[in-house]
């Protein structure tokens, strides 16, 4: 079976990073070497909105040159404040990794996330920051990742810009979570996500000196609710890969 990680060593000195050695090259996946439906569909879906027409218009052909396009446009991507990993298992039946953050943590608190962080000066760009914090927090061996490509930037509660990149990895691999940061590894079967009803979440809010309750769209997912920061990634992502369009809101419970 033809491997389906594609990489360019030529663009190595380009795409090198100071931080570590670990991220010396960026793997990325094309949609012909996957098997699995659902994750052929979503990556060819991701890479055609990341690329639209430059492919043809930049003279990108072949196998090579559609790698390069994309690593092109990941690395030239603007950095944004920080940048999370959304995880899927490439296999028959497709998991994504989530996780929960540690309760004495000063920002989202026991919330559920995707693996990821905030950018650092040595990362040289967003994938990078997204491997570097899930290497961190999970123990992923960066060179594991299969870079898919990435989603829109979604707009944290604190105002920072979190870039999502979506990457495959080939089972098994041992996880560990950084218990400084995080509580919990867990994981959401993918189908399943695609099409599940999102349910209403009700919690409290502070507006204006007073506290109200608002509910807003989540997933439950292994006794864990997935909503928030992490519930529109993932809603962007099904929208992207599968034209499903969720309503997302903050709307006030009446008392």
């Amino acid at each position: 079976m033809k491997s389906p990680i594609e990489m360019l060593s030529a663009s190595k000195a380009r795409h090198q990073n100071t931080h570590s050695p670990r991220f010396e090259e960026l793997a990325v996946v094309l949609p012909e070497h996957l098997t699995q439906p659902s994750l052929k569909q979503m990556t060819q879906r991701i890479q055609q909105t990341m690329l639209g027409e430059s492919l043809t218009d930049n003279g990108y052909t072949g196998e090579i040159g559609r790698v390069q396009a994309i690593l092109e446009h990941l690395v030239t991507t603007p950095i944004a404040d920080a940048a999370v990993l959304v995880l899927i298992t490439n296999e028959v039946q497709p998991k994504v990794l989530l996780t929960r953050r540690a309760a004495h943590l000063s920002s989202h608190a026991g919330e559920v996330s995707f693996a990821g962080g905030k950018h650092d000066e040595g990362d040289g760009n967003n994938v990078v920051t997204a491997l570097r914090e899930a290497c961190e927090e999970t123990a992923l061996p960066p060179s594991k990742a299969q870079i898919v490509g990435q989603l829109p930037p979604q707009t944290s509660k604190k105002g920072l810009a979190v870039r999502p990149i979506v990457a495959l990895v080939e089972p098994p691999v041992t996880y560990v979570p950084e218990l400084g940061e995080i509580a919990r590894i867990f994981w959401g079967d993918f189908e399943q996500l695609i099409t599940q009803p999102t349910c209403d979440y009700v919690l409290p809010y502070s507006m204006g000196g007073r506290s109200i309750s608002i509910k807003t769209p989540c997933w439950r997912v292994d006794g864990e609710v997935v909503w928030g920061l992490t519930g529109r990634i993932l809603a962007n992502l099904l929208e992207v890969g599968f034209d499903r369009e969720i309503d997302w809101y903050y709307d006030p419970v009446d008392a």
